[in-house]
């Protein structure tokens, strides 16, 4: 099982990004999908999280009205629309997969991303 996270990169503040996450190895339609982060000498926290069926989506607070969280069960694939981007925003962003609804902390998901890097300019 394999999850392999993409999109990131260097963008000014302001900016958008798109990260996908594609799984390998198993279908994840019937798991919960999050996204964290993790910026230098801070852990790793909640961003945002979608249902099996994309019916609910979670969002902590510093990114709600910014960023979307959507998923393809077809394509075994979900995705982080990032708008708006700030500095503050620069970190490592993880996706990950688990069976516990509306999960928002790292533990009680199973299965992880190896991140992709995120830079936002001022």
């Amino acid at each position: 099982v394999q999850l392999q996270a993409s999109g990131g990169g260097l963008v000014q503040a302001g900016g958008s990004l798109r990260l996908s996450c594609a799984a390998s190895g198993r279908t994840f339609a019937t798991y919960n999908m999050g996204w964290f982060r993790q910026a230098p000498g801070k852990e790793r926290e909640f961003v945002a999280a979608i249902s099996w069926s994309g019916g609910r989506t979670y969002y902590a607070d510093s990114v709600k009205g910014r960023f979307t969280i959507s998923r393809d069960n077809a394509r075994n694939t979900w995705y982080l629309q990032m708008n708006s981007l700030k500095p503050e925003d620069t970190a490592v962003y993880y996706c990950a997969a688990g069976r516990k609804y509306a999960a928002r902390t790292a533990s009680e998901y199973d299965y992880w991303g190896q991140g992709t890097q995120v830079t936002v300019s001022s």
